[in-house]
């Protein structure tokens, strides 16, 4: 599209406007191919040698993605984690990276054992203080700070600007993983970050009917190739039909995050005060810890999910989970169907999460009858 005054919410609507050259379909082809022919003079014109490297299917939902991120380049990847583990592996050993105490379970359990094990000298901090960052940060030795926000399952928020200065004066780079956020509501790249991740599975397809991750770069430059080449090496390349759902489901991102931050907000609300509810985790409640930084760097809602820490202890959340009827018992986040979920159970030994907590994804079903199943579900878990 060539009118700059476009919103993002139409960009992503009409995935940047883009029409098949040869059919004029507004939907453009899967293309299917997993290698391409040489010219007669041994040279590729067309720039495509191999799809392990690159498929045309993914040219339109990278663009899009880089777009609506305010980025210069995008990836998409096989999964999330492949799309995170990419930008450790674009580390060397000896390297110092500072992450978040609260953070993706699976990803955090693969820093603790195999990045460590590799070489990578990793330092867990609450990424929610600033102070806390700026004093784990080793001038010279650290080369990458991640940060997850809101970060999962408690929902705590990081100050993205504040710690882009502490790590850029530090000369590491600062990676954000914003799968909560979407760009709907936070655009990393403009608070300073180089890089932004997203378990593309979530938010951005919205349908929890494919695996994907992204990242999307601040620069085009000698990091970015090095990302490029991580992705083609290891072969975590994203399918090429996943690829196509994934642009299906971002022409929706808008509509969609936008009902679930307004429900979400409700429900926080309407439980805040439930008298079998011991408290509420959710950026959008004005007493939440870090509601004045996620007012400050998020825009139009406070994103879909939020967690119920139950009276009576992990029993009691165990139970309420099993008396719903409305919302799924499901692992993942972001689809059009609300989840919930004993996340202790599912992280294990060593979780951070408290064993009381239910993380609640909200989906675009009627707020009102969320509460009403959420509310019978937690009555009978007391009375049971």
């Amino acid at each position: 599209m060539k009118d700059v005054s476009i919103s993002a919410a139409s960009l992503a609507a009409q995935a940047l406007g883009w029409v098949d050259p040869v059919t004029k379909a507004v939907v453009p082809p899967i293309h299917m191919s997993s290698t391409y022919q040489r010219d007669t003079d041994n040279n590729y014109s067309s720039g495509r040698i191999y799809a392990r490297a690159d498929n045309p299917t993914f040219d339109q939902v990278e663009a899009t993605l880089a777009a609506l991120e305010g980025g210069s380049r995008a990836l998409v990847f096989s999964s999330g984690m492949s799309a995170a583990c990419a930008c450790f592996l674009a580390m060397s050993p000896g390297d110092h990276i500072i992450v978040p105490k609260v953070m993706y379970w699976s990803l955090r359990n693969w820093l603790a054992t195999f990045a460590t094990h590799w070489g990578l000298k990793i330092d867990f901090v609450d990424a929610d203080r600033t102070d806390a960052v700026a004093a784990a940060v080793r001038p010279g030795a650290t080369k990458l700070v991640w940060l997850e926000t809101p970060a999962n399952p408690t929902w705590s928020v990081s100050d993205i600007a504040a710690v882009a200065e502490i790590t850029h004066k530090a000369g590491a780079l600062l990676a954000i993983d914003s799968t909560v956020a979407t760009p709907v509501l936070t655009r990393p790249i403009e608070l300073g970050a180089d890089i932004v991740m997203h378990s593309a599975t979530k938010y951005l397809n919205g349908h929890s009917d494919i695996i994907a991750g992204a990242l999307i770069g601040a620069r085009d430059d000698a990091h970015w190739a090095k990302l490029r080449a991580i992705r083609a090496q290891l072969g975590t390349i994203l399918g090429q039909m996943e690829a196509w759902l994934l642009m299906r489901g971002i022409r929706t991102l808008f509509p969609r995050v936008q009902w679930a931050c307004r429900s979400a907000q409700s429900l926080a609300e309407r439980f805040a005060g439930h008298p079998m509810v011991a408290d509420v985790l959710y950026p959008g409640l004005a007493s939440f810890p870090g509601h004045a930084i996620a007012a400050r760097q998020m825009h139009g809602g406070f994103g879909g999910m939020l967690s119920i820490r139950v009276k009576g202890g992990e029993r009691a959340a165990i139970a309420t989970a099993a008396r719903v009827d409305l919302w799924k018992r499901a692992t993942s986040l972001g689809g059009v169907e609300s989840l919930i979920e004993h996340r202790a159970s599912v992280e294990g030994p060593g979780t951070p999460c408290p064993p009381d907590l239910l993380r609640l994804s909200v989906g675009v079903e009627d707020s009102g009858d969320l509460f009403d199943d959420l509310d019978q579900a937690l009555r009978r878990a007391h009375n049971a």
